[in-house]
């Protein structure tokens, strides 16, 4: 089965394949750019599943039929700033989409917030669709706290001040195989891998659209 992945990011590619590989389900992920890009959408439904499956359907729609199109919405929600960065993640500095911009501002809204208030939560929902099936949505979130200061080369956007519930490491400190063990989108694979199972029991091969 070939899923399109709604999303150019290299960082979210190779961590889906990872998840892919690591669920032993025969599944290729593919970049939007195989498919000559993302289509520019504009993610103002003001929640994860809305803004996940405006992105699927906009990918869907350039795809020859049948096709499979899987897309997903994340973000960081803060319970001191009320749940912001939220939907907003990606551009919480601006429409620029500056993963280290974004770091940054995070770090300035929060220097006021003392230790026992830093929690947190990465969210994330995942939309697969079909050509011929409808749109289905699965939810996953890693609950954790924030760091006053940046930790670990590893990972992107916010995972260098995340640390998840039971750690003492932020994600940026841990391999990739770890974190996608522990993270919002891995629990939320794990729901989708288990629909993708019941599709056709024991017959995973005739996923093939």
């Amino acid at each position: 089965m070939r899923l399109y992945l709604a999303s150019g990011n290299a960082h979210k590619v190779a961590e889906f394949q990872e998840l892919v590989r690591s669920s032993g389900l025969p599944i290729e992920i593919v970049s939007a750019r195989a498919a000559g890009g993302m289509p520019a959408v504009n993610e103002d439904t003001g929640t994860f599943v809305g803004n996940a499956t405006k992105k699927a359907l906009a990918l869907l729609q350039n795809l020859p039929a049948p096709s499979w199109v899987l897309s997903d919405d994340s973000g960081l929600c803060v319970d001191a700033l009320h749940g912001e960065p939220g939907v907003e993640s990606a551009y919480y500095a601006g429409p620029q989409g500056d993963p280290a911009a974004n770091l940054r501002k995070l770090v300035e809204q929060l220097r006021e917030v003392p230790k026992e208030r830093r929690r947190a939560a990465f969210h994330c929902v995942l939309v697969l669709v079909g050509t011929s099936h409808p749109v289905r949505s699965f939810a996953g979130i890693c609950p954790g706290t924030l760091r006053e200061t940046p930790a670990g080369g590893a990972g992107f956007g916010y995972d260098p001040l995340f640390v998840p519930e039971g750690e003492t490491r932020t994600f940026a400190e841990m391999p990739e195989g770890e974190k996608n063990q522990l993270s919002h989108r891995a629990r939320a694979w794990t729901e989708l891998a288990t629909y993708l199972r019941t599709l056709v029991p024991g017959d995973a091969h005739r996923l093939q659209p």
